[in-house]
């Protein structure tokens, strides 16, 4: 007797709303590749503006496909594409363009070597997203830079030169090598803090908005300095994250869910 297979009808029609977080992915997409044109017209402090435009949009989609319930497959595939062109490859063909292009040709492969470990990292990512042996919420350390992290670290030479355009940071060792050091923190595994499995007590909510605002405020009248200031702090924040991360480990062996390590791009 043969058995025939059920086959599951998909519906017809969806909530358009379901299809935000796509939407959000892929104007993400859009900022990065405008990124890249602005760079290659040598508009650098508009393709900076591109950068951080598509870096606020992938922190958006996330939330809004946890919000309306509208993850899928798609969805993942999609965002780590976007990620790739916006935080990947548009970081370093902005290099490139600035400074590192005077180097010939030798100048062309910090830039590859970055969108190399980009697309290295989002793999590794997405593998971690098939295992259903890794947990995949909860967790309060990503493993290695995120990118769009690794991309604000490369470019902070780039943020002091539009705020002291005579000094030396335009210089193309420089250039290269923060370019080599951003890519390989993004395929290293060191623990980095995520604000995922955070839990802020309710005493804190309040001056945590207030500190939010005062930093959006600072942004509106000197953008460049203040996304300085917020990629020094986060530099800073990383031999601090091992710290605590190996100080746990040694306390507790079993570490909950809590404590452990997100696989995230």
């Amino acid at each position: 007797m043969k058995h025939r297979r059920l086959q599951v009808r998909r519906p017809k029609h969806q909530p358009l709303t379901r299809q935000i977080p796509n939407l959000l992915t892929l104007l993400n997409l859009c900022a990065g590749a405008t990124a890249i044109r602005f760079a290659l017209s040598n508009q650098f402090e508009e393709a900076v503006a591109a950068l951080l435009l598509a870096g606020i949009l992938d922190l958006l989609d996330g939330g809004m496909a946890r919000l309306l319930r509208a993850g899928s497959k798609l969805g993942a595939e999609l965002d780590s594409l976007a990620d790739l062109v916006s935080f990947g490859v548009a970081p370093g063909v902005m290099i490139y363009a600035w400074t590192t292009h005077s180097a010939g040709g030798i100048g062309w492969v910090p830039t590859l070597l970055f969108c190399v470990c980009a697309a290295l990292r989002l793999a590794r990512f997405n593998i971690a997203q098939d295992d259903t042996t890794e947990p995949s919420e909860g967790y309060s350390y990503f493993n290695g830079v995120p990118t769009p992290a690794a991309a604000g670290i490369m470019l902070v030479p780039m943020l002091l030169w539009f705020q002291f355009p005579d000094g030396p940071f335009n210089d193309v060792l420089l250039n290269g090598t923060m370019t080599v050091v951003a890519a390989l923190l993004m395929v290293s595994r060191i623990p980095t803090f995520s604000l995922k499995g955070v839990q802020m007590p309710h005493k804190y909510v309040v001056p945590m908005l207030l500190l939010f605002c005062v930093v959006v405020g600072f942004a509106v009248e000197a953008l460049w300095a203040t996304l300085t200031v917020v990629m020094f702090v986060y530099i800073i924040s990383i031999p601090l994250s091992l710290f605590t991360y190996r100080r746990r480990q040694r306390k507790a062996p079993t570490e909950p869910a809590s404590t452990q390590i997100d696989n995230d791009a």
